[in-house]
């Protein structure tokens, strides 16, 4: 063999030791260094967006807020008189009252379709075509009766538990509202919070141990519907529903007016998530709506945590998947990607 000869072969051999010692981490094989990379440039691209989002269309949001920025402050400053010595109940007004019209609101009007199977308009956005056509009324019923009890008696306590931890940091009511870059830092914070918290303490009821005397409750509606979102045990309430959102409001302690926002944003993300029709220009919830349909799937809020652990492989195989984007026409997904024919028997 020529010096060339050897010289080559030696190359090859060290490309092909290269190649063996990367073939666990490739993009091909699963592995647990490509999801890292992968949320990581997922982070890593949200970060940069929220840069960029700051540094232009903030500016516009920013004229017009500073336009209008002295008609908050006035309201607030009236609302706070009119409060003045009860911050307590200012408090509980903002977090309690306010979020809960605006989930039992936005409920109502899908309750009406779920109930009646009108309009056709909507209902044509079904993502289980087949499912709640209409709902069962016994089984809402009793989902009613859930949701109504969590809600008076877990929900309110814990808003309760949190007004006092938020006043250890200072007064929650003060009478200077937040800037509005700082209220877009602090919802950013909570969305990266109630990701964690919600995907770890969700995947940790689906234990086998755990999961039959509490989460199967929250699993007897594998079609889910909007209200049945805080339809769950009380306990997985507390620590899985309301734990992961109650949490960066106190930790930051945050303004009763940013709590306000992000709270009502949280109960409307989550019975979009639940609600069973993926809507023209609303999130898509295809994703939870998959978890339904085969429970170990799809276990936090955004993904990300579901990219890095491996827990959403199945569904990344699906129509669904598929579906997981934002409807920016009137024809629903289920016509424009059909499921696949089934085969004959």
């Amino acid at each position: 063999m020529s010096l060339t000869d050897m010289r080559m072969a030696h190359v090859k051999s060290r490309q092909d030791s290269n190649t063996s010692r990367q073939l666990p981490f490739d993009d091909t094989s699963g592995g647990l260094w490509d999801s890292v990379k992968k949320a990581a440039f997922v982070i890593g691209s949200g970060i940069l967006l929220l840069a960029a989002f700051g540094n232009s269309l903030t500016w516009h949001l920013q004229r017009f807020w500073g336009a209008s920025g002295d008609f908050w402050q006035n309201l607030w400053s009236k609302l706070s008189a009119t409060f003045e010595g009860h911050n307590e109940a200012l408090f509980y007004m903002g977090t309690m009252l306010v979020p809960t019209v605006v989930f039992w609101g936005f409920n109502a009007l899908l309750l009406l379709v779920d109930t009646t199977g009108r309009p056709a308009f909507i209902t044509r956005y079904r993502v289980q075509v087949d499912k709640n056509n209409p709902v069962d009324p016994a089984k809402l019923r009793q989902a009613l009766k859930t949701v109504l009890f969590n809600h008076l008696f877990i929900s309110g306590p814990m808003v309760v538990v949190a007004y006092h931890l938020t006043s250890w940091r200072g007064d929650p009511c003060g009478p200077q509202l937040p800037t509005f870059h700082w209220a877009l830092i602090e919802l950013a914070f909570f969305s990266i919070l109630e990701e964690v918290f919600f995907y770890y303490s969700h995947r940790l009821f689906h234990h086998p141990s755990l999961y039959k005397h509490f989460h199967k409750q929250h699993h007897e509606w594998t079609a889910p519907i909007g209200v049945v979102a805080t339809y769950a045990h009380p306990l997985e309430h507390l620590f899985s529903n309301l734990l992961p959102v109650v949490i960066g409001p106190v930790v930051l302690g945050s303004h009763v007016s940013t709590t306000c926002m992000w709270y009502c944003i949280a109960l409307v993300s989550t019975t979009i998530s639940h609600c069973g029709y993926h809507l023209p220009f609303l999130p898509s919830p295809e994703f939870h709506d998959f978890h339904h349909l085969r429970f170990n799937q799809c276990f936090g809020v955004f993904g990300v945590l579901d990219r890095l652990h491996g827990t959403d492989t199945k569904f990344k195989e699906t129509k669904q998947y598929e579906r997981h984007t934002l409807l920016t026409c009137f024809t629903p997904l289920t016509e424009s990607i059909p499921d696949s024919p089934k085969k004959s028997q």
